[in-house]
């Protein structure tokens, strides 16, 4: 706890002067310290998103990024915007921070923090931006640019990787500043994902912010814009933000579309970095082809495509079986799956036809089209692979457009206090969700308190691992465990071992004696498929 509060009041200080001098060169997106602190996000993260196309983010990249926001911090006195916050808010931020910073102390129980979240962050680092590194795991093609900007603050401001636990701390102070207390209300449930850097909680506070700004008439669509388009790059699931601030520029505002050229050339430089790493401008989706020769194996998209689907579907049918579905159990069999899926199933599409009847009582124009971007995303989930991960923050949208005007500081303070103690509770005591709530799979990774958290947050670690050569890739895999999280580079998953063995490929270096010119697959040839087959066999016979 103590590191992180320490962690915490360093980045607050640095992103609010990065934040500042974005202020210099493109106008103010939110006025305040927490506006300052987001504008320092978004230009630290796309100032390090260009960087890492050419050198890893080091130390020498963080280093020099810290002493200029602290520079910036300090000469234009930013630590002054504190003085605004009154006494009984100065109370409330300490016990919101204390409840945040204790929930972020703990275990991280994400299963993509170990197979996604770490290896990602570690090829940044590392490595910077590798072309065509999806062919070595398809995962690590995603590069989220939340991911990027952890990364190049890994190496000594935040080394456990507890940016979101920092981010929560921002969110509140947001809240207090700007005196929108329903903010609070989320905040319980967010804990939940701030011991690992899950790029789901910073695509749902930043959407709430952008829906807070514009409901309280902030008419800057240039950065509006700008920023709806970054929280996408984080996570494209998030595409009903930057359309909804598009139709209020082109229905509400009536501005020119010169305001939304910022927000295309971020747009722009997320496509090119997705063509880097994954081949397409949008992973996962194999559309936009433009003939590199770094993309994906085509029948590895494939089984990507599959395992989706039976995501979708809870891995409670086989592909097979799915494929007979008629029109009628697709619906049924994903509405009635087993656990907890299918109440959040119902409660998705029971809210969205609520929040329709409510857009249409209310006839408020903003309503109305959050309520048509809402459903623009949700048919989208819903095409492509309708897991509960991806729509969960239309449950967040709604409650706040729906409760917006009922949540006072009181009443918020109150559901904060009661649902962290329940939260804090539920990590504590991790049997009680594992015992009730067994479908819940994260629950079953979930440790408990230890008095070591009261210092610094708890972290894994395994460094097991065995060493593999196919063709001219010399690669390690985790031992007896299925992901790479501490392995060193580079490694591969042995999920995607057997799925390039099957597709009867393999990845190899561009060039075999420089990593950072990137990977592609190619087809084996006899000596290479028993190379891989010996890689199988060892892994197989190791799990056993």
């Amino acid at each position: 706890m103590i590191s992180i509060l320490l962690s915490s009041i360093l980045m607050i200080a640095v992103l609010a002067g990065w934040g500042k001098l974005m202020d210099l060169i493109s106008g103010e997106l939110i006025q305040g310290i927490s506006g300052k602190i987001l504008s320092g996000i978004l230009g630290i993260s796309l100032v390090w998103t260009v960087i890492s196309f050419f050198t890893p983010l080091t130390i020498y990249i963080e280093i020099p990024t810290l002493l200029l926001g602290l520079f910036s911090f300090f000469k234009n006195k930013l630590h002054q915007e504190f003085y605004r916050f009154s006494k009984k808010n100065y109370y409330l931020g300490g016990f919101a921070s204390f409840i945040i910073v204790l929930g972020g102390s703990y275990y991280p129980y994400i299963l993509d923090h170990f197979g996604y979240y770490i290896p990602t962050i570690k090829w940044i680092t590392e490595y910077g931006l590798i072309k065509g590194i999806s062919n070595l795991d398809l995962t690590l093609g995603q590069m989220s640019v939340w991911h990027i900007f952890q990364a190049g603050f890994s190496n000594f401001s935040d080394p456990f990787l507890r940016m979101n636990t920092i981010l929560l701390i921002i969110y509140s102070i947001y809240s207090i500043e700007k005196k929108n207390w329903i903010h609070f209300c989320f905040l319980p449930v967010l804990l939940l994902f701030s011991q690992s850097p899950s790029p789901d909680l910073p695509v749902m506070i930043f959407s709430l912010i952008i829906l807070n700004e514009i409901i309280t008439g902030n008419k800057n669509i240039l950065l509006l814009f700008a920023f709806s388009v970054f929280v996408f790059t984080i996570k494209p699931t998030m595409i009903w933000l930057p359309i909804l601030v598009f139709l209020c520029s082109l229905f509400i505002f009536k501005s020119n579309f010169k305001k939304l050229l910022l927000g295309a050339g971020i747009l722009l430089l997320f496509f090119i970095k997705n063509m880097w790493t994954f081949g397409y401008p949008i992973f996962p989706v194999a559309i936009g082809d433009w003939g590199l020769s770094w993309k994906p194996n085509p029948e590895v998209l494939k089984i990507s495509s599959q395992y989706a689907i039976l995501k979708t579907y809870d891995m409670q049918y086989s592909y097979e079986e799915i494929q007979q579905f008629s029109v009628y159990e697709y619906i049924k069999n994903w509405f009635f799956l087993e656990g907890i899926k299918s109440v959040i199933n119902i409660l998705f599409i029971l809210s969205l036809i609520v929040f329709s009847v409510f857009a249409c009582i209310k006839k408020r124009k903003l309503i109305t089209l959050i309520c048509i971007s809402l459903l623009i995303k949700s048919v989208l989930i819903l095409f492509f692979s309708a897991q509960y991960r991806f729509f969960i923050d239309v449950f967040f949208v709604i409650f706040f457009v729906m409760c917006y005007e009922y949540f006072n500081k009181r009443k918020s303070i109150i559901v904060f206090s009661v649902f962290s103690v329940f939260i804090i509770s539920i990590i504590s005591f991790p049997n009680l969700i594992q015992k009730y709530i067994p479908s819940f799979r994260p629950g079953n990774f979930m440790v408990g308190f230890e008095k070591e958290q009261l210092y610094q947050p708890s972290t894994y670690e395994y460094h097991q691992f065995d060493n593999y050569k196919v063709g001219n890739l010399k690669f390690n895999v985790s031992k007896d465990y299925p992901y790479s999280f501490d392995t060193p580079l580079p490694s591969i998953s042995p999920s995607y071992i057997n799925d390039d063995n099957k597709a009867g490929i393999f990845p190899q270096l561009i060039d075999k004696k420089d990593i950072r010119k990137g990977f592609i697959w190619k087809r084996m040839n006899s000596d290479e498929k028993k190379e891989a087959e010996k890689v199988i066999n060892n892994i197989e016979n190791t799990d056993k």
